[in-house]
């Protein structure tokens, strides 16, 4: 165990890594975000020493706007890559949810509905059909 972490931390220190510690900070940066702004991030990167994020809808939008000098304040005290500014903006792709599933059935019906209806009451001869119809559509 602590030549793994002996290696992990080589390989953190290597300067062609650089790109996957500053995601790493940018990540911790988040989730240390109050939760009114965090949970309206989709993720961030840094371009032109800026940080963006990129949010999910546009109400967050305006929320980072109002505590924008917080942000920058917390941000001095990560000191991610260079990172001077932070912008925002809302995305215009609209995540593709997986349809729907069918629930399963909770039963797999046995019968065909071939049955004989000697019911007398007209009220219980309607049900019976009823329910032989049923049968035959599932």
């Amino acid at each position: 165990m602590k030549k793994i972490n002996e290696i992990l931390s080589h390989l953190k220190n290597n300067p062609e890594f650089r790109k996957i510690n500053t995601s790493f900070l940018i990540m911790k940066f988040i989730d240390v975000l109050p939760l009114k702004l965090k949970k309206g991030v989709k993720f961030g990167y840094v371009k032109n020493q800026t940080l963006y994020f990129v949010l999910t809808h546009p109400v967050y939008k305006m929320e980072f706007e109002y505590n924008k000098a917080d942000i920058k304040s917390l941000l001095k005290k990560f000191k991610i890559a260079n990172v001077e500014d932070i912008g925002f903006f809302v995305t215009n792709v609209i995540e593709k949810k997986e349809p729907e599933k069918q629930p399963d059935p909770l039963y797999i019906e046995r019968s065909y509905g071939i049955f004989q209806n000697n019911a007398k009451d007209e009220k219980l001869f309607k049900k019976f059909e009823k329910i032989r119809e049923i049968i035959k559509t599932s």
